[in-house]
């Protein structure tokens, strides 16, 4: 039998059993994982399975899915109520750029993958890293999947408040990853402004803002004017 990396040996990264993600379900009676195949392991892992699924009608069909497993993930929403202005990061997106952004140069709030740290410890860690600050009070505002047709992502969405002596460090990411982070700051109104034009693009981003105007630091600051 050929020995297979990431299934029998250890992959580049050290992984193995990278094949029996999702054997083990038992929480849908409606669904039976019959197969999984690895199809790369370059650094995240992309896999097919192949499962029976009853359908609401009582009859059982077979289907299969690829799903990109890169981990789950974090973000915060940097806010400063005094100001009312919101720290974001702007960084190239080559997905977005290959897919019809102009320039790929994107906005976001500071985030990034796990890496085996809860989800609080991991955020505090990408805002030092990405923006230079040093995080307080952290407020867990939702948890959520932003494509679950193919990604098993699920990013932890939180917010805190920051001011300019929480601004320590240089930021600007980790050189080593090939990270070239520049930090935004701008009035929370204008990113209101910034969703409705495109500017702001990035699905967890918009969501911290819309949060924040509805519900979060913001909700009793006037509206925008157009």
């Amino acid at each position: 039998m050929t020995s297979r990396p990431g299934i029998d040996i250890p992959d580049a990264r050290g992984r193995t059993g990278l094949d029996q993600a999702g054997r083990e379900l038992t929480g849908n009676p409606d669904v039976t994982v019959l197969d999984v195949e690895l199809l790369a392991t370059a650094w995240h892992v992309l896999r097919r399975t192949t499962y029976d699924f009853r359908r609401r009608d009582g009859t059982v069909g077979r289907e299969q899915r690829e799903t990109y497993d890169r981990g789950d993930g974090a973000t915060v929403l940097l806010y400063d109520v005094e100001r009312e202005t919101v720290l974001l990061t702007r960084q190239f997106r080559y997905p977005v750029y290959v897919n019809g952004h102009p320039d790929g140069m994107f906005l976001e709030t500071a985030a990034g993958l796990l890496d085996g740290d809860d989800p609080a410890a991991a955020i505090r860690r990408e805002a030092s890293e990405e923006l230079g600050v040093v995080i307080g009070e952290l407020e867990p505002v939702f948890a959520v999947w932003t494509s679950p047709g193919s990604v098993t992502e699920r990013v932890h969405c939180f917010a805190a408040p920051y001011t300019a002596e929480s601004r320590v460090g240089p930021g600007g990411g980790l050189a080593d990853d090939g990270e070239d982070i520049a930090a935004v700051e701008l009035p929370f109104a204008e990113t209101l402004k910034q969703i409705e034009s495109g500017e702001i693009a990035d699905a967890k981003t918009i969501m911290l803002l819309q949060w924040a105007a509805l519900s979060g630091p913001f909700r009793h600051a006037a509206p925008p004017a157009r």
